[in-house]
């Protein structure tokens, strides 16, 4: 998501809830807190969303490298780690 994009349309969003409000009740101070509640409900649910989406991806993640486990372990990879082996290695310093 695209920050500026999400903060206009929470903005846009809160300008068209402030003026509906402010017509329904005719008075300001009820327009902005019940403004104020309808941000923080937004915010809420906006963070709740995107809990929820990483913990989704974290479990496929976690799905997947436990399949890649599962299929090099059947067939026969070894698991320690293999050596670098660099062509043309200069000789050490002090040697």
């Amino acid at each position: 998501m695209f920050a500026p994009r999400v903060f206009v349309s929470m903005l846009g969003a809160l300008a068209v809830f402030a003026i509906g409000t402010f017509l329904l009740t005719g008075s300001a101070w009820t327009t902005a807190w019940q403004t104020l509640v309808c941000a923080v409900l937004l915010q809420a649910g906006y963070f709740v969303t995107v809990l929820a989406l990483v913990i989704k991806e974290a479990k496929n993640r976690l799905k997947m490298t436990q399949g890649q486990f599962a299929a090099s372990a059947a067939a026969g990879e070894e698991k320690e780690p293999k050596a670098l082996h660099v062509p043309h290695n200069p000789p050490h310093f002090n040697s």
